[in-house]
């Protein structure tokens, strides 16, 4: 009977609703070192880091913006004599998405030898090089589609950087989109685009991978991703013209 009774005290919490809840003793903390227990967030103390290293590489886009060269719609049909616009767009996507390819590769070998380079300068002149082949895609497929923004080289120079942001065509009807300052909106969204690249292309900087195939994959599917995303927008405003 007593043993009965005692069973009947341990179990008093799971099986009579008016018992007090036993108290737990609550579990010690980790020693500083161990990893967190798993179902915890873990600090992500690089994040910092990352955001000042995209804030550099920005910079770097932005001053090589201006400057890239640019065919303009004319300059594409001699380029491409007899073809229609989608045939051209087509040529396009496939020649940036090669060369954003062969970047990609590069930087992914690099990251397989056995003493890698500085990888942080590797990944930012990747990081460079890529923008700047889309950058110029972004341009040009708004010339095929005569969506060209107004102003001088530099104004269109800053729209098409919002339009490779956002990966969106730029709406020439809409001048609010076109007045967006370098330093400020369109630099942080620009920063942030840059974050999200960098954690995207980790992968073909780690060791024991296949870097170089890697690096082409996610560089010709992002590149290709943002021109189906900008060639829609520019055919939607083809059609509502």
């Amino acid at each position: 009977m007593a043993a009965d009774d005692a069973r009947d005290v341990r179990r008093g919490g799971a099986e009579n609703p008016g018992a007090s809840p036993q108290r737990r003793t609550p579990e010690p903390a980790p020693p500083p070192g161990r990893p967190p227990v798993a179902g915890t967030q873990a600090p992500q103390p690089h994040s910092g880091r990352l955001r000042a290293f995209a804030g550099v590489v920005a910079d770097r886009i932005v001053r090589v913006a201006p400057g890239l060269t640019v065919r303009d719609l004319d300059a594409l049909h001699t380029c491409f004599p007899g073809l229609g616009r989608e045939e051209i767009a087509d040529r396009l996507v496939s020649a940036a998405t090669k060369s954003s390819a062969t970047v990609g590769a590069g930087v992914g070998a690099a990251a397989m030898l056995p003493v890698p380079p500085a990888m942080p300068a590797e990944l930012a002149a990747e990081l460079v090089a890529v923008a700047s082949v889309e950058l110029r895609l972004v341009a040009e497929l708004h010339e095929l589609y005569d969506c060209r923004p107004p102003g001088g080289a530099g104004r269109r120079a800053a729209a098409y950087l919002g339009a490779w942001t956002s990966r969106r065509g730029i709406d020439v009807t809409r001048p609010a989109t076109l007045d967006l300052a370098i330093g400020g909106r369109l630099r942080r969204e620009l920063t942030e685009r840059i974050c999200k690249r960098t954690v995207r292309n980790l992968p073909s900087l780690a060791p024991f991978m296949v870097g170089a195939t890697v690096g082409a994959v996610l560089n010709r599917r992002e590149t290709a991703r943002l021109a189906d995303r900008v060639r829609k927008d520019l055919r939607g405003r083809q059609s509502a013209a």
